[in-house]
């Protein structure tokens, strides 16, 4: 039962911080510790059930502890080569493929300190696997809380559509990924269309400055993308100064408050992107959500690992204080080994 308890206040901790704001990471850690505490008590209760049901729970957990793992593993060394196939051999391509072999790694200690009996190397891993731990269990909740904050419906009285630039292809062509966002993009525009008087229609910005290799500012690629198909030119306003999401956010938000002051947007990206992206909103001060395009299957595991690395060093004054802790404590293990 206290387990129980324990994943009900962290549920209720939970749904008040969405409510108050869902653009916030502690949520992310709530439903991680909610559903955690949960797990634990349904394991713990597992003697109460029928015989059969005992074991057949428990036989699939070991199943998933054992071979999880391994599984897991060869995805992501699958996966990286297929991004380096298909995206170059760029550092951010290679993530997954690097997180698979770092997996495969640690489950080789794991075999030696076992057929070695090495306690020098059992404290070793075991460190090792205390710091993996915590980092995995953040990285589940910023994945399940991304998820759920990507199916949030959005809100029907923003005045803006803010579209986020990326690079563009041969100096001046929208890629897929980026007209992937502007096509999501305009299906907001015309939600929230639907529902404004005319005299309150929604804006449309497109954000991105122009890179080195870019014959023209991203916005404008963006916008001339946008009214080749269709969409009302009076409608976009061309943000082409910013350089970084971080910048995207804060001159998209001086020309939303310069036209109508205290306006509200829905931010667009890519879905891999989307709930980072709203962490930087919140951050920059706007008043926004943030919604996804779609983006293809193979593209999102190395995506959401720089996502979530990114998410890390954002709070690494308490993640790597936790790690150094961790690793601290392996360190006293190990000293007092005869």
């Amino acid at each position: 039962m206290f387990a129980y308890a324990v994943a009900a206040v962290f549920l209720g901790l939970f749904g008040a911080g969405v409510l108050r704001d869902r653009r916030r990471f502690s949520n992310a850690v709530y439903l991680g510790l909610a559903v955690t505490f949960l797990g634990l008590g349904l394991l713990a209760g597992i003697d109460d059930a029928p015989p059969g049901v005992a074991v057949t729970v428990m036989v699939v957990v070991l199943l998933v502890l054992a071979l999880g793992p391994l599984a897991l593993a060869g995805m992501l060394c699958a996966n990286g080569v297929k991004m380096v196939r298909k995206e170059g051999r760029r550092p951010a391509n290679l993530l997954s493929l690097l997180a698979g072999l770092g997996m495969f790694g640690v489950m080789g200690l794991m075999a030696a300190a076992v057929l070695t009996h090495s306690p020098t190397l059992g404290i070793v891993v075991g460190t090792l696997l205390m710091v993996l731990g915590y980092v995995s269990f953040l990285f589940l909740s910023f994945i399940g809380y991304a998820f759920l904050y990507g199916r949030m419906r959005i809100r029907r009285d923003a005045d803006y559509v803010v579209v986020l630039g990326s690079g563009l292809v041969g100096g001046r062509r929208v890629p897929p990924l980026l007209a992937s966002r502007l096509e999501r993009g305009r299906q907001v525009y015309e939600t929230l269309a639907e529902r404004r008087e005319v005299d309150r229609t929604p804006v449309l910005i497109t954000s991105g400055g122009q890179g080195p290799d870019e014959e023209v500012p991203e916005s404008h690629a963006m916008a001339d993308y946008l009214v080749e198909r269709g969409f009302p030119a009076d409608r976009i306003v061309r943000e082409d100064r910013s350089r970084t999401t971080e910048e995207n956010m804060l001159f998209s938000h001086a020309l939303m408050e310069a036209e109508r002051p205290g306006s509200e947007c829905v931010i667009v990206t890519n879905n891999f992107h989307a709930f980072r992206a709203a962490l930087m909103a919140r951050k920059a001060g706007v008043n926004g959500q943030v919604v996804g395009s779609p983006t293809a299957a193979y593209f999102w595991p190395s995506a959401t690992i720089r996502e979530f690395a990114a998410v890390f060093l954002e709070y690494k004054a308490v993640n790597l204080g936790i790690c150094s802790v961790l690793v601290l404590a392996g360190a006293a293990a190990l000293a007092v080994i005869p």
